[in-house]
């Protein structure tokens, strides 16, 4: 069966204005929990609902992702399945923004892509829009980078973001952007660079970036919650724990010039296994 309709429920036609779809699907890479930390800030409003869902039944190897049961005094009451679902966020100001979140799918990335595709017609999405998170090396105290994916060159010109010219293995949220640029659907993928070393943990300031890309690429005004007291607060607590001790310090004066001058690194850049190695291991002895 190879009818992407047969994937895809639509529970509701509202009309909107200007839709912008948002993707933050788990799965593929999300340093420092980035994107996941955006899809919760984006959902915490309240006034959600339910546009779609998708065929889990179809998408997903359930072994892999297994349904949670509902335990009361050893008595079940209920089974709780993974979900693929769209959803209309409450409205925040400019573009209505619709979020595709729940797990990538095991099986049928082709016809989940297009029946994805499908939807964004069908509900006259404008732009269609990917979260994401990569290690990199750079320092924690300099604002968060961002790459970007896009469908076009021009957009890749529109946009003050990194690029690069290089093959890597896909997410799903690259495959809708390909399948949506094909069908003139506006399609780009926003990335936040995260400290090597910070990788593993949950990392604000990095989600505060990419929130404030989505308001300037939708249109749309959004609530960033506590991630600028967070990101505050983060950046603080690794600046006093760096500044004791002296490799660390120097390590991140190293990444602070090749970030400060990228033509001209100077002296060598530490390699995330130097990273690692060192100030995560520093970082997690000094945890509480």
């Amino acid at each position: 069966m190879n009818d992407p309709s047969a994937l895809l429920e639509i529970l509701d036609r509202p009309e909107l204005d200007r839709p912008v779809l948002l993707m933050a699907m788990q799965g593929w890479v999300d340093a420092g929990g980035a994107a996941m930390a955006c899809r919760e800030a984006l959902l915490s409003g309240g006034g959600n609902s339910l546009i779609a869902g998708f065929d889990t039944d179809r998408l997903l190897d359930h072994r892999t992702r297994r349904p949670t049961v509902d335990l009361v005094n050893g008595v079940s009451r209920g089974i709780k399945w993974p979900l693929i679902q769209v959803h209309l966020l409450e409205r925040r100001g400019g573009n209505d923004l619709l979020l595709l979140d729940g797990p990538e799918p095991d099986h049928e990335w082709r016809l989940f892509s297009a029946a994805v595709v499908d939807l964004c017609r069908t509900l006259g999405v404008q732009m269609a829009i990917g979260l994401g998170a990569y290690p990199a090396a750079v320092p924690h105290t300099r604002p968060t980078r961002l790459a970007c994916t896009a469908g076009s060159e021009d957009l890749t010109r529109e946009l003050d973001f990194v690029t690069s010219t290089l093959s890597v293995p896909a997410g799903i949220q690259a495959v809708i952007e390909v399948e949506a640029a094909a069908a003139g659907i506006q399609a780009v993928g926003i990335w936040a660079q995260v400290p090597h070393y910070l990788a593993a943990a949950s990392y604000p300031p990095a989600s505060l970036t990419l929130l404030e890309a989505l308001s300037t690429l939708s249109g749309a005004l959004l609530d960033t919650g506590s991630l600028p007291e967070r990101t505050l607060a983060t950046r603080s607590r690794l600046d006093e724990l760096v500044a004791q001790n002296p490799e660390h310090v120097t390590m991140l004066e190293q990444l602070e010039a090749a970030y400060d001058d990228l033509h001209d690194p100077g002296g060598r850049l530490p390699t995330g296994e130097d990273l690692a190695a060192e100030l995560e291991r520093f970082l997690r002895a000094r945890e509480d």
